[in-house]
């Protein structure tokens, strides 16, 4: 072949996806990286869940168990469901990709908010179909603006619950008003990722939704409060023609040995999670109130991140409070992609990292000469 043949070309529509871009983990200068863009918990991982990786190193020769048995049944036994409605992934990332291989095709459309995850469009997109976007409403899912988008075509909508980047949720009362709207051939995906965080009453995850449904499956992950985000650790809870349906199309071996023991020594180290919590818990109202009293945007959060808004005033506009930031070794997430270019996406970190982006901020807003 000569070197102007051409090669082989991608199926119509994928060059048309922009790749997703994770959060930056380094900046320029001397001094300690606070890693503050990727929604990581700072407490890390659980001790128990460490050793339990490290105690497998002598296993890496041979498969895994293809369908993750143990972990399955130890995230049912932590949550109260039936491991046979349960699949395990590299990430809940994966599974997310194989709803959208199992039931999107040209054609189908998909709907997601204004600034739902940036990989449902990607998941969307890259199966020929057609992405929907739902107008919310401050910054929070509108029910009726989801419903509205429904068309002929819908094949699933997907809600992210509490949202990234926004941090916002809906109650579970407006999630079942969603379901209910919905058509039965209508696959509702419940992105619960940050569900542990969330400490309010009128928050679920979608687990009784789920079980008493034929067309909803809830996402969850072990990549933020459980610490293990390298190991790419995520589950689905579903109905089992729906699970069923998933197995078929997954990899025959896509967890590695180490992250399922790992997975598993997490669910049972309670304190550890507890833990977590409440350093969310103490940081997030104390990081909302110093922010806020610096005149910073802050958009309410139930996360363990918060989306921070800053003047259009040409000085101190995101971007440049970017540049101080990581003049800092501080490492916050730009979120233009999610059309919210003036706003920077901080996850809550150590108490360390926490008061040094209060106090590099107070100072960045108060130089008139900032940029």
């Amino acid at each position: 072949m000569g070197e102007n043949t051409p090669g082989p070309e991608p199926r119509p529509g994928i060059l048309d996806i922009d790749p997703y871009i994770p959060g930056g983990s380094g900046a320029e200068g001397a001094g300690p990286i606070y890693k503050l863009s990727a929604n990581e918990s700072p407490l890390g991982p659980s001790p128990a869940a460490i050793a339990a990786y490290q105690d497998n190193a002598d296993q890496i020769a041979y498969y895994p168990d293809g369908s993750a048995t143990a972990l399955r049944n130890a995230i049912g036994q932590r949550y109260g469901l039936n491991p046979a409605h349960i699949i395990c992934g590299a990430g809940s990332d994966e599974l997310l990709n194989l709803l959208g291989s199992a039931f999107l095709g040209p054609g189908d459309e998909a709907i997601y908010t204004t600034h739902g995850f940036l990989v449902y469009p990607i998941v969307i997109k890259g199966r020929g179909a057609k992405p929907v976007v739902a107008p919310e409403t401050d910054r929070r899912t509108d029910v009726d603006a989801i419903l509205e988008c429904v068309s002929a075509n819908t094949k699933i909508v997907f809600l992210a619950n509490p949202n990234n980047p926004t941090g916002t949720f809906i109650p579970i009362d407006e999630v079942r008003r969603l379901h209910a709207g919905l058509p039965g051939n209508v696959l509702l995906v419940l992105d619960a990722a940050y569900a542990e965080y969330v400490r309010r009453n009128d928050y679920e995850a979608g687990v009784e939704l789920v079980s008493t449904s034929k067309n909803i499956v809830m996402t969850r992950t072990f990549s933020k409060i459980y610490g293990l985000a390298n190991l790419r650790l995520g589950w689905a809870y579903g109905p089992t023609e729906i699970i069923s349906i998933l197995n078929r199309i997954r990899g025959p071996f896509n967890l590695t040995g180490p992250a399922i023991e790992a997975g598993i020594a997490a669910l049972g180290d309670q304190g550890h999670l507890e833990k977590a919590i409440a350093h969310n818990n103490k940081w997030l109202g104390w990081m909302v109130g110093e922010l806020s009293a610096l005149g910073l945007g802050v958009t309410p959060s139930v996360g363990n991140f918060i989306l921070v808004d800053f003047p259009d005033d040409g000085s101190h506009t995101a971007a440049h409070a970017d540049e101080e930031l990581k003049k800092h070794g501080l490492i916050l997430r730009r979120v233009g992609n999610y059309g919210l270019p003036n706003s920077l996406r901080l996850t809550l970190g150590t108490e360390k990292a926490n008061r040094l982006v209060v106090d590099v901020l107070r100072k960045f807003l108060e130089n008139e000469g900032s940029a």
